[in-house]
Order: C-alpha cells, then sequence, then structure tokens
C-alpha cells in the first residue's frame, strides 16, 4: 500500500526490455538484477510476470486485465432477449 506523500519510479518501455532481456540471457535470480540495477525486485517480477501474461509490456496499467474490445450493443441486445425470455418465463406460471 503506498504512503502518503510517496513518489513513484516511471521507467521507460525502452529499459524494462533491456531488464527483461538481460534476465533471460543471464538466468540469475532477480535479486541480483535488482542489485545491479537498483531497482526492487518486486518490480522486475512483476515485468517478467506482465510480459510472459501479456507479450509486452507496454501500456501495463495497475489492476486486473480487462477485455480489449467489449461490443456494448451486442451485449445489450442479449441482455435485452434474456429479459423478455424470463417476462415469458413468469407470464406461464
Amino acid at each position: 500500500m503506498a504512503k502518503k506523500g510517496q513518489i513513484f519510479n516511471k521507467y521507460t518501455y525502452d529499459f524494462k526490455m533491456k531488464v527483461y532481456n538481460d534476465y533471460l540471457e543471464s538466468k540469475c535470480p532477480t535479486s541480483h538484477m535488482a542489485k545491479k540495477y537498483k531497482i526492487s525486485r518486486k518490480t522486475i517480477e512483476t515485468w517478467i510476470y506482465k510480459f510472459r501474461d501479456l507479450g509486452t509490456l507496454k501500456n501495463c496499467k495497475r489492476g486486473p486485465i480487462k477485455e480489449l474490445d467489449i461490443d456494448y450493443k451486442e451485449k445489450y441486445e442479449i441482455l435485452k432477449k434474456y429479459q423478455a425470455f424470463l417476462k415469458a418465463q413468469r407470464e406461464r406460471k
């Protein structure tokens, strides 16, 4: 949890890829990489995790990964059909 007044570091995409590629090539633990680049071990682990899951480190946002292409109109139509179905079921009883 962040503390009041805490300053967050922002790293460029090139730097992240440099650290990630160095991690893959050297096969050394993240603790050694953290000392080498003077950043947190958990930061490096997060980059590795995100790269393996997403395939890229660009536009990584905090929080869960959300569905990229949401078709709201299609979901709205499905919801309307389902509501009509439920209404028809209640009328049968």
